[in-house]
């Protein structure tokens, strides 16, 4: 019994461990930079990257069609004028929530255990809130005309659409891009400056170099460097509410049933961090299975993740509870119906699919085992990414296909060309999450030194 006790303390020890024992500073270094530097590009990286921008050259080819033709490609229609390019928008935001969270959020909190996955969820951030903006613009149609949302000085005396909630997603987007933008890159230089001392090769050295912007690891460097990411960590924290507050109140402002809630903002928050997280979980398995990172991103990053996802999706249950019981409660004919057509209307089926696929799958993770299955976690995380596009298109369609008026109901499908544009934009996210690995340390090499440093002291 004894035996049988010590070897399951030692199991537990090593599910909680951050990063396997065994590593020094050169280790890591030699093991986290071989990816970018020395080691030979795998197979499985050129099949990813080549079926992801077949995608892309797709997406390319119906963003020309619908330039030259018109939206009219869409399915758009009346009384359904938000299709798929904004369920896609909001999707893509959303996904582009847990960047910011893991790497801003978690510092602040001195959560250790974020060291390892913070690179990458901030570069997906990045790419997801690039998917993000091309929908607007493809949806309004000419975006030659995009410059009509800005608040540029006239020359007639107005201001062209400026009151629009839409601008409002113009300021909030291209904010949170730019600080997660200046934030990632902040966080890079000093693995920047690593690569450029060890490239062997006179171009790389000199691109890492130019990119590292003369770091040289001195004291002065990490004090000043200390204090921005800090600062650059405070100011992206409120992004996280906001941008996709601000994306809520799109719908929010409208009267139409189904839009017109006050609980939008932090449903929409809470959502947008379920969704992120899940998508961490869908990159961070198969990285650490393809690129052997066990070691780094360990069973206490996916336990820990499953925790926030599970958290984020009671509090996405408690939103629809509530969305049925302000429906109930109010007494207006048109939001109680709206909430009958969801359930049991001509859409029902993508509601109650929904409902599995966020609520009733996720609840696995109260099993123990669940969260130390690898594929099971991976199951559920490629579930709630789909059905958080469930929710967004059940949201935007069914609210708008049978609004106040029975003369102008309609039914909505969408077209090939939405799908090729939601598939062009999952592809577009692949293919610059796959240059991203190739050119760029997908883990930090100084943040994994310090857990290293901190193992070491706690041991002495």
């Amino acid at each position: 019994m004894d035996q049988k006790a010590k070897n399951e303390s030692a199991e537990s020890q090593a599910d909680l461990a951050i990063i396997e024992p065994g590593y020094t500073f050169g280790s890591i270094t030699d093991k986290i930079s071989s990816i970018v530097l020395t080691g030979r590009t795998p197979r499985f990286w050129y099949l990813g990257f080549g079926l992801s921008f077949i995608l892309v050259l797709v997406l390319l080819y119906c963003i020309a069609a619908l330039l030259t033709i018109g939206v009219g490609l869409f399915g758009i229609m009346i009384p359904v004028a938000w299709g798929f390019a904004i369920v896609n928008f909001v999707w893509w935001i959303g996904i582009g929530h847990a960047g910011t969270l893991i790497s801003a959020i978690l510092l602040l909190m001195r959560q250790k255990w974020r060291q390892s996955i913070n690179r990458f969820a901030e570069a997906m951030t990045l790419f997801a809130v690039a998917c993000a903006g091309l929908f607007p613009l493809l949806h309004l149609g000419r975006p030659w005309f995009a410059y009509w949302l800005f608040p540029y000085p006239s020359t007639m005396g107005i201001q062209p659409q400026f009151r629009s909630p839409l601008v409002w997603d113009v300021f909030a987007v291209s904010t949170y891009f730019t600080v997660s933008l200046l934030f990632w890159f902040l966080g890079l230089i000093p693995d920047l400056a690593t690569l450029r001392d060890r490239a062997t090769n006179r171009v790389p050295r000199f691109i890492y170099g130019m990119l590292a912007m003369g770091w040289r690891g001195s004291a002065m460097h990490w004090h000043r460097y200390e204090m921005a990411y800090l600062l650059l960590a405070g100011l992206a924290t409120p992004l996280v509410v906001s941008v996709h507050t601000v994306v809520s109140f799109d719908f929010a402002v409208a009267l139409v049933p189904g839009w017109h809630s006050t609980i939008f903002p932090p449903y929409f928050v809470a959502g947008a961090i379920y969704s992120g997280f899940a998508m961490v979980l869908t990159i961070a398995i198969p990285l650490r299975k393809l690129y052997g990172l066990e070691d780094f991103i360990t069973m206490r990053h996916l336990k820990n993740m499953s925790i926030v996802m599970l958290a984020t999706g009671l509090v996405v249950a408690y939103g629809y509870l509530m969305e049925t019981f302000f429906a109930w409660y109010s007494g207006d004919i048109f939001e109680q119906y709206m909430m009958l057509n969801r359930m049991f209307g001509p859409y029902g089926w993508m509601y109650w699919l929904l409902i599995l696929f966020n609520i009733l799958i996720p609840q696995l993770l109260w099993i123990p085992k669940i969260t130390t299955n690898v594929p099971a976690l991976f199951g559920i995380a490629i579930s709630v990414n789909i059905g958080m596009w469930l929710e967004r298109y059940v949201i935007v369609v069914v609210s708008l296909h049978r609004d106040f008026m029975p003369s102008a109901w309609g039914m909505y499908s969408g077209t090939i060309v939405d799908y090729a544009v939601l598939a062009g934009s999952i592809g577009l996210f692949v293919c610059l999450l796959f240059l991203f690995i190739r050119v760029l340390p997908m883990i930090s090499i100084f943040e994994m030194r310090e857990l290293v440093h901190d193992e070491n002291v706690a041991n002495e």
